[in-house]
């Protein structure tokens, strides 16, 4: 199944789907949910920095990931 295939087949699920094949997947590398940096949360990461770094990003086309 090539990339577009699978993208979308991706976008034709319900959100539910997504969810459950993301978990699936998680969980078949591992991986548990919430399982990032012990003793952070999201909020730790500084906003500011993050909005600048993603402006940052979008001025260079290669360094995306379609």
């Amino acid at each position: 199944m090539g990339k577009q295939e699978r993208r979308a087949r991706f976008k034709a699920m319900t959100s539910s789907e997504r969810k459950a094949l993301i978990r699936k997947k998680m969980k078949a590398a591992g991986l548990v949910e919430g399982s990032g940096v012990p003793g952070t949360t999201l909020s730790s990461y500084d906003q500011e920095q993050v909005r600048e770094l993603i402006r940052i990003t979008s001025c260079f086309p290669e360094m995306r990931t379609d």
